[in-house]
């Protein structure tokens, strides 16, 4: 099942694994009285629909090729030509309390690592007995933020000259502790502006991650009417 999500402006995202991107435009075609138009520049594919709807896609990975060309009708030439290009794809998967970080090609994780570590929730008692929990959580978390950090130095950043792109996902925050992190400043550099939104990091989070990776996000805006 495809994920949705809501985009700032009105519309929504949609993961479309590349497979499946025919159909869905054929279908979102069908739905709005067919495809007048498709244009490509390197940063951004449009298509128009008769009634208006349009579908914008923005490149997670480098650009399109034949861009600057405007094409009467659907043409998914360029996408698939993106969409389907052979990549060696980091993953880097945090949230407070674990993380789980691997390499993937093409969908299938070749190299991981997972762990989690104890982080306890916010105690709400008053006083003493509140900072010293605050403390103890402090600590936690720095040695979990550590481990995950020197992890993704051993998995990724030792290896950061054979991937095409990063993809990241889980907690921003604790995300943002890493980027702090000089020895991953190669890593982050290759990251894709996307988060993706994972539950606490496991194996089986990271395979599904691999998977999500290569779908494209199309982005959809209706008429109200259509909505």
């Amino acid at each position: 099942m495809s994920r949705i999500r809501p985009v700032a402006g009105g519309g929504r995202a949609v993961e479309v694994p590349p497979e499946r991107l025919e159909g869905w435009f054929s279908r979102f075609g069908a739905r709005h009285g067919g495809v007048v138009s498709t244009s490509v520049e390197p940063d951004l594919l449009l298509v128009t629909a008769a009634d208006e709807a349009e579908v914008s896609v923005s490149p997670a990975f480098g650009e399109f090729t034949r861009s600057g060309e405007q094409f009467s009708g659907l043409e998914l030439g360029p996408l698939l030509l993106y969409a389907f290009a052979p990549r060696r794809i980091g993953l880097l998967l945090v949230r407070l309390g674990g993380h789980s970080i691997g390499i993937a090609q093409d969908g299938v994780v070749l190299v991981s690592t997972t762990d989690s570590r104890q982080v306890h929730g916010r105690n709400k008692a008053g006083g003493w007995s509140q900072q010293r929990f605050a403390r103890r959580r402090e600590g936690q978390a720095r040695v979990a933020l550590q481990a995950a950090a020197d992890d993704a130095v051993r998995v990724l950043a030792a290896r950061v000259g054979e991937l095409d792109a990063v993809v990241l996902g889980g907690d921003r925050q604790a995300l943002d502790a890493l980027r702090g992190d000089r020895r991953l400043d190669e890593v982050f550099a290759l990251a894709s502006p996307r988060v993706l939104d994972v539950p606490e990091p496991r194996r089986a989070v990271l395979d599904e991650a691999a998977v999500r990776a290569r779908a494209v996000e199309v982005v959809v805006r209706e008429l109200p009417e259509n909505s």
